[in-house]
């Protein structure tokens, strides 16, 4: 039984219901040969693509409720998403506790409907720097995310006084 198409694939391909192993013994009725088949296959795959239509709106109903309409502006500064898998290779994170977001980076230009361009550091050169909007957040710009340390002296081992 296939949910979009309310029957069995066979069904609707054979126009008949499958036979099982414990109905082998008995006998179907007949086929229908000629204008009649003919008209009766179109028949029903005009049903299967007026119920596969109705599925495929259901189905985008359904996954429209967690979709977002993101668009962002030349300039404007965001964070990028970094998967686990990924972040080992192509960004040089990595473990359990390894940010899920890096940046903020600033959009250079919008390219095609949903992709932007960001402007990566030098570190990240060997990554393409077009993005999806959905591994893309905004990044809003707060005094108070920027922490500065008064350095003294840098040691050669890194540490300071």
């Amino acid at each position: 039984w296939h949910a979009s198409i309310k029957c069995a694939p066979f069904e609707m391909l054979y126009g008949r219901k499958c036979r099982a192993p414990i109905c082998w013994d008995q006998v179907g009725k007949r086929v229908i040969e000629g204008l009649e088949m003919i008209e009766v296959t179109n028949a029903k795959v005009a049903i299967a693509k007026e119920k596969l239509k109705e599925a495929r709106t259901r189905q985008k109903s359904y996954a429209d409720k967690h979709r977002r309409a993101l668009e962002f502006q030349t300039g404007d500064h965001v964070f990028l998403k970094v998967s686990p898998a990924r972040g080992v290779r192509r960004f040089g994170i990595k473990g359990k506790l390894s940010p899920r977001f890096i940046g903020p980076f600033e959009i250079l230009d919008r390219v095609g409907e949903v992709s932007y361009r960001l402007a990566l550091p030098p570190q990240l050169s060997h990554v393409h720097d077009v993005f999806h909007v959905s591994i893309l957040r905004g990044y809003k710009y707060h005094p108070l995310h920027v922490i500065t340390y008064p350095l003294g002296q840098i040691r050669t081992d890194l540490s300071y006084e």
